[in-house]
């Protein structure tokens, strides 16, 4: 295959890592979003995937071997979700076909395929953990179902072939990202340093206790290149995460650790992050004052309502990696050095202290 990727969705944490890869790998790299930021060997392009017309003009004089979709754009509703979000695939496969240079493109969905969509979440008859990619699709409306029936009818009518990829909760870098449990856990953590509150864990005892894994954005990107170059992998859905497990009760204090505080003993109630950081706005625009920190608006770095999600599932969630590991991906990091990794990027990037 030649070497000509386009990232969609280039400025979020999986874009930007998967951007970063392939340029590191000698691709030639264009990089789309709404608003491009700048990023090293990556070529801008500026384009909103609701507007056909402009999507199709943005695109008309590239010819991309591969495409990595790692957008989507939250709606209030799941029917606004499907609508949205399989039209963006849409559009931009459409812009794509009058070249026909794509040879793959890969989505990347997420666990919510097993786990339902945000208005059902968790709920109802689910899928046996670990969960594995045979298993089927829920009995519900789900975007992610309706992102997938765009690129495999997209796959079928032009030709190319295809890979889904199904992360668990992704650790990575990205500001203004509306799902980043990572920075989120950050920032809470520096919040309470500088306030002298309880470094309290916001979740549910199945969290806490049981088991669970999380998906590195630097793994997911060379997932994702490996399937866009391995013939085995071709027109296969694939879970994708680090590859070890863990109990929220252990990674907590080493979280707390790395921040230099104590952690809170669990009493076994939700204290939603939505509800502990509620107000903090001009804490931290006084603390980002004082230290000279890069973001001084506190929701351009934190996601409470996210992270309350992930760590408020009433059940425990692994995932299993057999179907990747047999056709020879063999990737693998140890999450608490991933967040340890996203806080030194972020204190090095000035934007926790």
């Amino acid at each position: 295959m030649a070497k000509t990727a386009l990232v969609v969705g280039a400025s979020g944490i999986v874009g930007s890592a998967t951007a970063a890869l392939l340029v590191e790998k000698g691709w030639t790299v264009h990089g789309l979003a709404r608003r491009p930021t700048e990023q090293a060997g990556v070529q801008p392009v500026a384009a909103d995937l609701l507007d056909a017309e402009g999507t199709a003009a943005a695109l008309a004089t590239l010819r991309p071997d591969a495409v990595f979709i790692t957008t989507w754009l939250r709606q209030d509703s799941e029917a606004e979700n499907i609508r949205v979000n399989s039209l963006m695939v849409r559009n931009l496969l459409d812009s794509l076909r009058p070249a026909g240079s794509a040879r793959h493109v890969a989505l990347v969905t997420g666990l919510k395929h097993y786990l339902g969509p945000f208005e059902a979440y968790g709920k109802g008859a689910l899928p046996q953990t670990p969960f594995r990619e045979v298993q089927g699709r829920l009995d519900i409306e789900n975007f992610y179902y309706a992102q997938e029936d765009e690129v495999f009818a997209a796959a079928a009518r032009d030709g190319f072939s295809w890979s889904v990829h199904r992360p668990h909760t992704v650790i990575g870098k990205a500001v203004g990202n509306a799902m980043n449990m990572g920075t989120t856990l950050a920032v809470y953590a520096t919040l309470c340093r500088e306030t002298g509150r309880p470094f309290r864990f916001p979740g549910s005892a199945a969290q806490w206790e049981g088991l669970t894994d999380m998906t590195d954005a630097r793994q997911l990107a060379e997932h994702l290149l490996w399937a866009a170059t391995t013939p085995a992998a071709e027109n296969e859905a694939f879970n994708i995460v680090n590859g070890d497990v863990f109990r929220w009760q252990w990674m907590w204090g080493r979280i707390a650790e790395w921040f230099e505080i104590e952690p809170a003993p669990f009493d076994g109630s939700v204290q939603p992050l939505a509800k502990q950081m509620a107000g903090d706005e001009g804490v931290w625009r006084a603390l980002a004052e004082r230290e000279g920190l890069a973001e001084p608006a506190l929701d351009r770095l934190a996601s409470p309502w996210h992270t309350d999600a992930d760590l408020g599932r009433p059940i425990e969630v692994v995932t299993d990696m057999s179907k990747s590991r047999r056709l020879g991906f063999t990737g693998y990091r140890p999450t608490d050095d991933s967040f340890f990794a996203l806080f030194e990027q972020l204190r090095a990037d000035r934007l926790i202290s």
